[in-house]
């Protein structure tokens, strides 16, 4: 087993009165794609500079990569790729020449910089542009050119903060199919910070929900969504002549019920998966003739309702 990529310790960054990040322990491995959840405010971008050496940690330790953010910022920086939700790029320049200028700041080698950069253009489909002003590009090419960028430097690990934010869907495909193939095939780690859960939910390995600056849950989403959600949708097909008495018999049960279309499918939910079997008994000792049944797995979208709706701490978040 190799050394956690990231591995922070009660790792804490507070803003005057302000707790941002309140005493973060966290791992995440080699080739992971870790999910980074939670409302705006929540501590996300922050963490994300502790673990840069962008900003100095008021509490705990950190260690990305080997190296401390805290004294060795700029040898990790060297090494990470850092896409924000609002990239900032220069209007006023190329997008080729915004390449070279961020090649000679990451320390590309001069040999390589014009293959790399004509590389990333052609990947991300603007290299017929890639000699007008970045003033004149669209959200959605300004996003993928943000991308370009990160990745010049071929990073160990990559911090990407909504990264499909503007895309088209072909685009945003791409993007997928890039995170995927850099941690499958290539090794890289990709901390993933999103408001898309269905995003998350297709490639994150694990994710880690944020809530008022603390990690209130980390785990693989299927693992979490058994944790803490309980009641299931369960999908019930019955005989057709039979909806009207499964309907009476499932009356009794702490259940809601919604006869679908065409008769004989129904939509059983509040359903805790250990009680699935006393439904079905239920249904065939008032003779029902069930001809399947298929418990709906919940998804992070779920899972995430759960946490922050019923308030992790028994309130909401409050963003600063």
């Amino acid at each position: 087993m190799s050394d956690p990529v990231i591995l922070t310790h009660e790792l804490t960054r507070c803003f005057g009165s302000l707790v941002a990040v309140n005493r973060l322990s966290l791992e995440v491995a080699q080739g992971e794609v870790f999910g980074f959840l939670g409302h705006n405010g929540a501590g996300k971008t922050t963490t994300v500079r502790l673990l840069n050496g962008v900003l100095a940690a008021s509490g705990g330790q950190a260690r990305v990569l080997g190296l401390d953010p805290a004294s060795q910022g700029t040898a990790l920086r060297r090494r990470t790729g850092v896409l924000t939700e609002s990239p900032s790029l220069d209007e006023r320049l190329t997008a080729r020449d915004n390449l070279a200028i961020f090649a000679d700041l990451y320390g590309v080698p001069r040999e390589r910089v014009r293959r790399r950069i004509a590389e990333l253009l052609e990947h991300f489909e603007l290299a017929d542009r890639a000699d007008e002003k970045v003033g004149g590009y669209s959200k959605g090419m300004k996003q993928r050119l943000a991308l370009a960028r990160a990745l010049l430097h071929e990073p160990d690990l990559l911090f990407l903060d909504e990264p499909t934010a503007a895309l088209d869907p072909v685009a945003a495909r791409g993007v997928h199919e890039l995170i995927l193939r850099m941690a499958r095939q290539e090794g890289r780690t990709v901390f993933l910070c999103t408001h898309n859960l269905v995003e998350a939910q297709r490639l994150c390995d694990r994710v880690g929900v944020m809530e008022q600056g603390r990690l209130v849950a980390v785990g693989a989403p299927q693992e979490l969504a058994r944790r803490y959600v309980h009641n299931l949708t369960v999908e019930v097909e019955v005989a057709p002549e039979d909806t009207d008495t499964a309907l009476q018999a499932l009356a009794g049960l702490p259940v809601a019920v919604q006869p679908g279309s065409p008769r004989g499918q129904l939509a059983v939910s509040g359903v805790r998966r250990e009680a699935i079997p006393a439904l079905v008994a239920a249904l065939v000792h008032a003779g029902v003739a069930v001809y399947g049944v298929a418990p709906q797995e919940p998804s992070l979208e779920d899972v995430y309702f759960a946490l922050h709706g019923e308030g992790v701490h028994g309130q909401r978040e409050v963003s600063p």
